[in-house]
C-alpha cells in the first residue's frame, strides 16, 4: 500500500491536501513506496506567513527556552537515531550504517547549536569615550528558508535549522522530494521538543515551491545544498530579492597520493571515500592523482578491494546501496559509457553488477577507470555516482597544477607521509576542505563546511561560527546615561575624548 506525505505546518501535518503530487521510490525495489504533496506558490506563501508569525514571539524567548527546547530536541534524536537512519535507507538507499553515520553528524551540529549562549555573543566595550560605552549584539533575521538535497535528507536539513533556530529564527525547510519522510520527522520531533509552533515548518515541491521561496518578501535568508548550475541560480535569484543566500554547489574531489604514501591505507580510503553511498556524497572523492611512480600498483590494490564489496539492499547489511533514482541510475551509467568511448581503461565494470535485492533497484556498482585525462567527460562533470577515475601525474607540482586548475574546490585530500609536502599542499591548493591522510574532510560542528570557485556561491560556509554569523545581524550600540555636564551645542562631528 501506498504511503502519504504531507507539509508540516504551524506544528502539525498539513490538513489542507494539494493540487499535485509527486512519487517517492524505495529505490533498493524500485516500487512507489509514497506519494508526497508538491506545494503551490499560494501554500508557500500561507506556509511563510505562519513561519513570520511565530519568529516574531521566538525572536524574544530568552537563550535559556531556546537552549533548554535544543537539548530536548537533541536527546529525541539520540534516542531514535535507528527510526531516522531507516527512514533515510527507505527513501535514499544508503545502507543503514551509512545512514547511522550521518544521523551522527547532524546530531554533532544540534549539539553545537545547544552552546548558542556562547556562540551569540557579543562585545562590550567601556568608556570608548568619557562615560560612553559601546557594545555590538547579534540579532535573528526573521524567516530563513533551507533548501536541502537527496543525499543527505537529514544531516544537510540539521546542518542549518538547528543553528538558525538557536539564533531566534524561523525555518522553512524545503527538503528534496526524492526522500522527504526524514525532514517530517525531524519537524514532529521538535513540536515533542517544546519548540512554539511555525518556529520550524516543512513544504514540500518542486521547482513552484523554490521560486516561492526565493522571492518571498518575508523570507530574508536562503541556505541551499545542491548542484553548481542549481546553486549559481539559487543564489542570483535569492540576491536579486535581497535575501541573504548561502548556495554550495557541486564538487570534483582529487585525492592525491605522493609516492612515499601508504598505499593499503591510500586504496583503503578511495574504495571508501569513493563508493560510500554510491558516490552519492558532495564530499566524496571521484579522482585518485597517482603521482608516478606509484600507478600500477595503487590500481591494483583498488581494483583488489573493489572486487569485495557487496551491493545490494541497504537493510541486509550490504557495503553499497543502490541509486537515489531510475533517472539518475541511468545518467550515471552513460558516463561509464562515454568514457569507455573517450578512450579511458574500464578497471571494473560496474553495469554488470547483480545486486543483492529484490524487485528492480536502481543499481549500479562501483566502477574503476585508469588512464583518465582532463579532457574526458567522467574527468570535467560531476557524476555524483559510484564511478572513481584514475589520472596519472608525473610530480607533485603536475598533480597541484590539476586539482587547481579544475573549476570546483569543494574538497581535496593528499596521502603522504612527508609532512613538508602535506604542509605545502594545504597551503597552496585552492580549495575549501583539505584532509591529510583524511579522504572525506568534512568539519566537525564547531569548524565551518564549505568549498571555494564554483562549489560556493555568497561568501559564508554551513554551521560553526559562520553559520551563527549568517542567520544573524549586527547592531552596535553606543550609549551615555545622561550627565548635565555634557549638555550643549557643538555641530562638529563627535569624536573620543
Amino acid at each position: 500500500m501506498t504511503g502519504y506525505i504531507t507539509h508540516f505546518v504551524d506544528g502539525k501535518p498539513w490538513e489542507h491536501g494539494a493540487t499535485r503530487q509527486g512519487e517517492v521510490h524505495d529505490p533498493a525495489t524500485g516500487q512507489v513506496a509514497a506519494l508526497v504533496d508538491f506545494a503551490s506558490a499560494a501554500e508557500v506563501g500561507t506556509v511563510v506567513a505562519a513561519a513570520d508569525r511565530a519568529a516574531r514571539a521566538w525572536r524574544d524567548a530568552s537563550l535559556a527556552k531556546r537552549t533548554a527546547v535544543l537539548f530536548a530536541f537533541r536527546q529525541l534524536i539520540h534516542e531514535r537515531r535507528d527510526e531516522l537512519a531507516a527512514a533515510i535507507t527507505a527513501e535514499h538507499g544508503k545502507v543503514l550504517s551509512d545512514a547511522a553515520g550521518e544521523v551522527q553528524r547532524g546530531l554533532e551540529v544540534v549539539e553545537f547549536a545547544c552552546g548558542i549562549p556562547s556562540a551569540q555573543r557579543g562585545f562590550f566595550s567601556e568608556n570608548v569615550s568619557t562615560e560612553v560605552d559601546s557594545y555590538s549584539i547579534r540579532q535573528p533575521l526573521g524567516v530563513v528558508a533551507v533548501i536541502t538535497p537527496f543525499n543527505f535528507p537529514a544531516m544537510v536539513p540539521l546542518w542549518f535549522a538547528p543553528i538558525a533556530i538557536a539564533c531566534g529564527n524561523a525555518v522553512v525547510l524545503k527538503p528534496s522530494e526524492k526522500d522527504p519522510s526524514a525532514a517530517v520527522l525531524l519537524a514532529s520531533w521538535f513540536a515533542e521538543a517544546g519548540l512554539p509552533d511555525g518556529v520550524f515548518n516543512v513544504v514540500h515541491g518542486d521547482k513552484e515551491a523554490v521560486d516561492a521561496l526565493l522571492t518571498h518578501p518575508q523570507v530574508k535568508a536562503v541556505s541551499f545544498v545542491g548542484s553548481t548550475p542549481i546553486a549559481r541560480y539559487v543564489y542570483e535569484t535569492g540576491t536579486a530579492h535581497g535575501k541573504r543566500v548561502q548556495a554550495l554547489g557541486g564538487a570534483k574531489n582529487h585525492m592525491v597520493v605522493l609516492p612515499d604514501a601508504d598505499l593499503d591505507l591510500a586504496a583503503d580510503a578511495a574504495v571508501n571515500a569513493g563508493f560510500g553511498s554510491a558516490g552519492e556524497r558532495c564530499m566524496a572523492i571521484s579522482v585518485v592523482v597517482a603521482v608516478d611512480p606509484v600507478g600500477d600498483e595503487l590500481v591494483g590494490k583498488i581494483a583488489q578491494r573493489v572486487a569485495g564489496i557487496r551491493t545490494g539492499d541497504g537493510r541486509r547489511g550490504c557495503d553499497m546501496g543502490p541509486l537515489v533514482t531510475k533517472v539518475h541510475r541511468d545518467k550515471v551509467a552513460s558516463y561509464v559509457d562515454a568514457g569507455e568511448r573517450a578512450g579511458a581503461k574500464l578497471v571494473v565494470d560496474g553495469r554488470t553488477v547483480l545486486p543483492d535485492a529484490d524487485g528492480s533497484g536502481f543499481f549500479l556498482g562501483p566502477t574503476l577507470f585508469d588512464q583518465v585525462t582532463p579532457q574526458m567527460s567522467i574527468y570535467t562533470d560531476e557524476i555524483f555516482g559510484p564511478v572513481l577515475s584514475v589520472v596519472r601525474a608525473g610530480s607533485y607540482e603536475e598533480a597541484l597544477a590539476l586539482v587547481n586548475g579544475n573549476p570546483y574546490g569543494n574538497g581535496t585530500a593528499i596521502f603522504t607521509n612527508d609532512g613538508g609536502a602535506a604542509r605545502r599542499f594545504q597551503h597552496e591548493v585552492e580549495v575549501g576542505m583539505i584532509g591529510v591522510n583524511v579522504p572525506i574532510p568534512v568539519p566537525m560542528a564547531y569548524y565551518s563546511f564549505g568549498g571555494w570557485k564554483a562549489s560556493l556561491f555568497g561568501d559564508t560556509h554551513a554551521h560553526g561560527a559562520e553559520g551563527v554569523h549568517f542567520f544573524t545581524r549586527g547592531k552596535v550600540v553606543t550609549s551615555r546615561w545622561l550627565d548635565p555636564s555634557h549638555g550643549g551645542l557643538n555641530l562638529g562631528f563627535p569624536t573620543q575624548h
